[in-house]
């Protein structure tokens, strides 16, 4: 018998798998015009933020004197003081009235419009009332404002609060139906018939599980009327006429015309202004982000 050859054993393909990828080299395509696009436009955004901030708090020899990118060497307060002493408040309440006043309404309609027209669909009264909120899309403010006027004058509503959180209310429901129709009609219906099969009135599905299931729709639906209507500028300049009646977009114009020569004075009564819509970002951020991106995780 011949003696057995010694024969190399054979390497597991994982192994050879494993060396054949060390030898190769990673490869990375940065999209370098991409990335340079992007920080452009960071400049863009940042730059006029951290002027409108530095300038704030310069007084307004010094804002003429100095470089308007340059950080003031003494900071004051004296243009906020000016600001909060011109009857800031008092604007700044009535914005707070007019928008929760209008938000609060629309977003409780708007849902259970929603909740009714999917809900019971297939009703030909329904489908019109869905299809009238759905010309109301595309009836811009504007080719409405002569109507809406006449009807506030009639209505004995003209240079009142009330008279604009009622048109408020009216043209921010069409979107909020369009909205929240759609996340309702993503709720599986064997929930709604199991809801059903426990003795649970359509109010109760509606409150119990249509709602907690479509809270980032509401909260989403709620901050996009808070921002329209709290920065909305024609109905409070067509519906009121008093001074103790003006919302800040409007009482902005008119300190911007008061103290037209000091810039720092209308910068800070516009930071002042932005606050409440940073304030209501950083406390509705992930359920708006949530509701934002619903869409795309399914």
């Amino acid at each position: 018998m011949g003696t057995p050859v010694a024969t190399r054993p054979r390497e597991s393909a994982p192994r050879q798998h494993r060396r054949r990828r060390s030898n190769v080299r990673p490869t990375s395509n940065k999209n370098w015009l991409g990335g340079a696009a992007g920080w452009i436009w960071l400049l863009i955004v940042v730059v006029p933020i951290y002027w409108i901030v530095i300038t704030s708090f310069k007084s307004q020899s010094n804002y003429y004197a100095t470089n308007p990118l340059v950080p003031p060497t003494e900071p004051t307060l004296a243009n906020y003081i000016m600001v909060i002493e011109s009857d800031f408040p008092l604007y700044f309440v009535n914005s707070i009235i007019v928008t929760l006043g209008a938000v609060v309404p629309a977003v409780a309609i708007s849902f259970m419009a929603a909740f009714a027209i999917i809900r019971g669909g297939r009703g030909r009264f329904l489908k019109s009332v869905n299809s009238l909120f759905l010309m109301g899309l595309a009836i811009p403010l504007q080719a409405t404002i002569i109507p809406v006027y006449l009807i506030i004058i009639r209505l004995n509503l003209y240079d009142s609060l009330l008279g604009m959180i009622l048109p408020s209310i009216a043209f921010a429901i069409p979107l909020s139906v369009l909205v929240l129709s759609n996340f309702i009609r993503d709720i599986p219906k064997e929930l709604f018939e199991s809801m059903r099969l426990d003795g649970a009135t359509e109010w109760g599905t509606l409150w119990r599980l249509a709602f907690p299931l479509t809270r980032p729709a509401v909260v989403t639906v709620a901050i996009y009327n808070g921002l329209t209507i709290w920065n909305g500028f024609l109905l409070p300049l067509i519906l009121t006429q008093s001074p103790d009646k003006r919302t800040l977009p409007l009482a902005l114009a008119a300190f911007q015309g008061q103290y037209s020569v000091n810039v720092p004075a209308v910068l800070a009564s516009v930071l002042l202004t932005t606050l409440p819509i940073l304030i209501m970002y950083m406390v509705g951020r992930r359920q708006l982000l949530s509701g934002l991106t619903a869409g795309f995780g399914k």
